[in-house]
């Protein structure tokens, strides 16, 4: 397993690629969006995503974030390889991650976590937050939309006559290739680019706005509900570990 951390602006793109190997992708600080062709998946600090070998997909970054990744072996791998998916990481789960990639790991000691590492993720929850790509171009459309302005609170029967479709048909669209309906894939979708605005230093009063919540606190309900902690805590960086000191080899 090899692992590596990167510093990244916000905004910055990593162009379309894929791996031989498995990746485990994590935000210590900031947001970042992983895509690929069925669509993106949300790391952050409290959820990874896991990139199964030979997907193609994209990073882009928002706000200023450190990101750490871990490769894995296709034939030792701790989660499925068939699909993206996005797990739940616990504050222990967090601390082996950045263990892991500490500089100066003797062989033995790096060999001892990874086998924990390995132990955690196979027990680690499915936590999922993802953007799946519409297919159908009706779809496609209404989905554009409403991400064009979130602050505007678009029903279906507007999005239907808009794209030149039925509410039925559209509504019928989300359930087909979402598996959700119009108000569930909203919400997700609002959730996401709220991580995006406070991840880039907006207040919540701000990002409830930008984001088409009637007030900030129906925005904190909602946010806390489906991210397991509130945006004002989200908004906060959290406390950096630093790595430790390694005694000069042969020191009493």
């Amino acid at each position: 397993m090899s692992e590596n951390r990167h510093q990244h602006a916000a905004g910055q793109v990593i162009e379309r690629h894929r791996h031989e190997e498995h990746q485990l992708v994590y935000v210590i600080r900031g947001v970042l969006a992983v895509r690929t062709d069925r669509g993106a998946w949300v790391a952050c600090a409290d959820r990874a995503v896991w990139m199964p070998a030979g997907t193609w997909h994209e990073h882009r970054v928002y706000g200023a974030s450190e990101v750490l990744t871990l490769m894995f072996p296709v034939r030792d791998a701790p989660l499925d390889g068939g699909a993206p998916t996005v797990v739940a990481v616990s504050a222990l789960l967090r601390e082996l991650l950045l263990a892991a990639t500490e500089p100066g790991l003797g062989t033995d000691e790096a060999s001892r976590l990874h086998a924990v590492l390995r132990d955690r993720l196979r027990r680690a929850h499915d936590q999922p937050l993802t953007l799946p790509e519409a297919r159908d171009p009706r779809l496609a459309h209404a989905c554009r939309l409403v991400t064009d302005d979130l602050s505007r609170p678009r029903t279906t029967a507007w999005l239907a006559r808009r794209t030149g479709t039925s509410e039925r048909t559209l509504s019928r669209l989300f359930r087909l290739e979402f598996g959700t309906t119009y108000p569930q894939w909203r919400t997700t979708t609002r959730v996401f680019h709220a991580m995006v605005q406070l991840a880039e230093g907006a207040s919540v009063t701000q990002t409830a706005h930008r984001c088409g919540w009637a007030t900030p606190s129906a925005f904190v309900e909602t946010f806390t509900r489906t991210m397991g902690r509130t945006p004002g805590s989200y908004r906060a960086t959290p406390p950096q570990r630093q790595p430790r000191e390694h005694p000069p080899r042969g020191s009493g």
